[in-house]
């Protein structure tokens, strides 16, 4: 039975009612921090607070005529408030409200994006511990390499997305960035005293410095870190495709009863979701370059950023958000084959041994010119004879003279070649239990 996980919807962040939330949650902190000055009444203020609303439509009805969404909004607002709105947005360029709200809102997203991150995270540490102790054979150039333990590529992507989460935590916390400078950036009027304040209440950071707009160095760095989040799940699932093929068939996807694989084949079970990953990485990473290219705009400011990231901030956050969820579905439902495992490893006849058999002979004084030739001989030969690659070397007077047969049967043992995967474990934090 797959189970499937309910989350907080995060397109809602950035639907057009969400945004203007923001936007009047930003004015009206305004207000009151010029109430705590002095420069709007006690009386207006309470006006303000009781009767400032919108209407989407209503605002989005005066927008055809202002072509500008702000005024349109201000507007809209006035029509609520009366007379007392003339102290709304006193003082504050169209900016100062637009990057504070996209702070507010980036916020929100990054809180939800970061505990989606955490759900694959500790998906990943499950798939580790149950397979630590899985002899597999371990592959370069999809090629048979050394033996490796199942459980070691769950714990390799646990570890890199253990860094990822991370990074977009810190990316997270400098996008966070709100301002309140005016029109310039030089507090012509208003005081940086004021925009701490304002922050402050928002729970936001203030820029140090901006010019009519919040540097967007740190929106690309926001999606720069969710684009690696992306290759992260990509490299994930990229793996899973892998282990699904029919040749190797060693995991695949869960499949629900009554889904199908193929409108022409009825036996397929393809790796659907995996591949969905794979695709959507890739939006992620053009989203990321469009954020890179808004970073240079004209002197103070310029609006050709805006229009991009109204595209990529509500489609990054939203995918990713997509992305971790399916990944974790794919992790936690995931289907291995320990027989299969087993047997793949097993194809080779101990191929896979051979390098410490090289590095023998080497520690006996051949060179490892030699060392390599006498080996790669009597491996290949015996892979192309289709006889084991253990029995070819013990059967070798080469290598009995040199080595010995006990030598040999220690060097062909599993045991032995996974003998520090426990120490790898520690390192990442991982027992037996899970997580330490």
């Amino acid at each position: 039975m797959i189970e499937r996980y309910t989350r907080p919807a995060i397109g809602a962040i950035w639907t057009e009612e969400t945004k203007f939330n923001a936007w009047l949650q930003v004015e009206l902190a305004v207000c009151e921090a010029w109430n705590r000055r002095g420069k709007i009444p006690d009386d207006a203020l309470a006006e303000i607070k009781q009767k400032a609303a919108f209407d989407t439509e209503r605002v989005l009805e005066i927008e055809q005529t202002t072509r500008h969404d702000v005024i349109a909004f201000l507007t809209n607002v006035a029509e609520y408030v009366g007379p007392a709105s003339r102290f709304i947005h006193l003082g504050m360029t169209s900016s100062d409200m637009l990057d504070t709200a996209t702070a507010l809102q980036i916020k929100q997203a990054g809180e939800i994006l970061l505990d989606g991150c955490e759900r694959v995270t500790t998906a990943l540490a499950v798939k580790a511990v149950e397979y630590r102790e899985t002899p597999a054979v371990g592959r370069t150039h999809g090629i048979h390499a050394e033996p490796v333990a199942f459980g070691l590529r769950f714990a390799r992507f646990y570890e890199q997305m253990t860094r990822a989460k991370e990074r977009l935590r810190q990316a997270w916390k400098e996008a966070c960035t709100g301002k309140l400078s005016g029109a310039v950036g030089a507090y012509i009027h208003l005081e940086p005293e004021m925009e701490q304040e304002v922050m402050d209440s928002l729970g936001l950071k203030p820029a140090l410095i901006s010019s009519q707009v919040v540097s967007r160095d740190r929106h690309a760095d926001f999606l720069g870190a969710i684009a690696l989040v992306g290759a992260v799940l990509e490299s994930v699932a990229l793996e899973i495709r892998h282990l699904q093929r029919t040749e190797v068939s060693e995991a695949r996807e869960g499949f629900r009863k009554g889904q199908k694989g193929s409108s022409a084949m009825p036996h397929k079970r393809n790796p659907i979701d995996s591949e969905k990953i794979c695709g959507m990485a890739r939006l992620l990473r053009g989203n990321m370059h469009a954020a890179y290219e808004n970073v240079a705009l004209w002197h103070e400011r310029d609006i050709s950023h805006s229009s991009v990231e109204r595209v990529i901030l509500p489609d990054s956050t939203i995918g990713l958000d997509y992305l971790l969820h399916l990944t974790a579905d794919v992790v936690e439902n995931l289907y291995v084959d320990p027989d299969r495992i087993r047997r793949n490893f097993e194809i080779t006849g101990g191929a896979v041994f051979t390098e410490g058999v090289m590095l023998a002979l080497v520690d006996r004084g051949r060179t490892r010119e030699e060392a390599y030739a006498v080996v790669q001989r009597i491996s290949q030969d015996a892979i192309d004879r289709q006889v084991p690659v253990k029995d070819a070397a013990l059967s070798s007077d080469e290598l009995l003279e040199i080595l010995g047969e006990e030598t040999l049967h220690t060097l062909f043992d599993l045991q032995h070649a996974l003998r520090h995967v426990d120490k790898i474990y520690q390192r990442l934090g991982l027992s037996a239990e899970g997580r330490s």
